[in-house]
């Protein structure tokens, strides 16, 4: 997981930098709100950022702010940093988009645990939205079953949308997930029998 870090305070900075780099992430580390702003507005912006509450320039309640009023990073999990932790902090770090909250100076288990769970989630909201978007495609492909299919009442070819006639097994081919096995159904198999008795 790409991790934003920011936080004005070099030593708690190197040392979250290190803890999250020996657990296998990959560490986007910044030293002020606006550097850490300037990195979320990039193409590949992390999806997990732990931002100090207290910082020059912009503190971690604004990050958290815009973030959540920007379309880009409404979904991105924020964890904030703060030696803030009484009740009408933690509210108004809620209020202000923050996911979780560890208090500094931090215990290296409860902050791994705490971006853990914030893996997980990111993780739960990717899975859900692929399943979003394969729903859709099913969806797609039922609507375009529904309606009035001309089809010819002697051949029984089926006009597509662009005009064009098309054999059933075709159409259905094209516009579903069907696959077909060629069989013979009774009648069928008489009448060819009656042919190759007359042949």
């Amino acid at each position: 997981m790409r991790i934003l870090i920011a936080d004005d305070d070099d030593v708690s900075r190197l040392a979250l930098e290190a803890m999250l780099t020996k657990r296998g992430h990959e560490v986007v580390a910044t030293a002020d709100g606006a550097e850490a702003w300037g990195e979320l507005q990039k193409e590949d912006a992390p999806q997990l950022a732990i931002l100090d509450w207290v910082m020059p320039n912009l503190d971690g309640l604004e990050v958290c702010r815009r973030a959540r009023n920007d379309a880009r990073l409404k979904a991105m999990y924020l964890l904030l940093l703060t030696s803030r932790w009484s009740k009408e902090h933690v509210l108004e770090g809620l209020r202000c988009g923050a996911n979780d909250f560890v208090v500094k100076p931090f215990d290296h288990d409860e902050l791994e645990a705490r971006v853990n769970v914030g893996v997980h989630v990111l993780r739960l909201q990717t899975d859900l939205a692929d399943r979003v978007r394969e729903l859709e495609v099913a969806l797609a492909q039922v609507q375009t079953l529904q309606g009035l299919l001309p089809i010819c009442s002697y051949c029984k070819m089926i006009r597509d949308d662009h005009n064009y006639w098309q054999r059933v097994e075709t159409y259905l081919l094209d516009h579903t997930t069907l696959r077909f096995s060629h069989s013979i159904c009774p009648g069928c198999l008489e009448t060819q029998m009656k042919l190759l008795e007359t042949a």
